[in-house]
């Protein structure tokens, strides 16, 4: 699970403790901070700025969507353009665009799809796993850092009721 879906559940968990039946904590609120959808993309966003600050002072040389999009290679070794942009969540044109940086970075690799001449397989370098190496351990510690204020059963409730939410919404093919 990624740091913004845990994100997610955490604010869908205050949301329930702040209900329209306990006017105090709307009231303190602006109107904006009531709307659900709101809060998650206000706490999504923060939590970007976060670890990207984060892996700036670390010097790591990636921004965190390029940390994400490592990760989903190395999960996925050989995966296509196209199933690495459904995977993060970006379009086509932008995953395009990442992948470049990161083949001029020496941390990826394109390689032809022997069953497609037009696509191509996506992979990391020696140099790319090295810095999932690198980055990882760092990671964790940003993590808890981001989470030191949730109990164990808080986090294990954000998780869950952010997956629900995601299933919820998931595209039928």
């Amino acid at each position: 699970m990624d740091l913004i879906s845990i994100t997610i559940i955490f604010v869908l968990i205050n949301l329930r403790m702040t209900t329209p039946s306990s006017p105090l904590p709307f009231a303190r609120q602006d109107k904006k901070a009531a709307i659900p959808g709101f809060i998650l993309e206000r706490t999504a966003k923060r939590l970007k700025q976060y670890f990207q600050q984060q892996l700036l002072l670390l010097d790591a040389g990636i921004t965190i969507d390029q940390w994400v999009m490592l990760q989903s290679v190395e999960h996925t070794p050989g995966i296509n353009q196209l199933d690495l942009a459904k995977a993060v969540f970006k379009d086509a044109p932008t995953v395009t665009r990442m992948i470049d940086l990161l083949v001029n970075k020496g941390l990826l690799e394109r390689r032809p799809d022997p069953g497609d001449r037009r696509r191509f397989c996506i992979h990391l370098t020696p140099a790319g796993q090295a810095k999932i190496q690198e980055v990882l351990p760092h990671m964790r510690q940003f993590r808890q850092e981001a989470w030191a204020g949730l109990t164990e059963g808080e986090t294990e409730t954000l998780m869950s009721l952010l997956n629900k939410v995601f299933q919820h919404l998931e595209p039928t093919e």
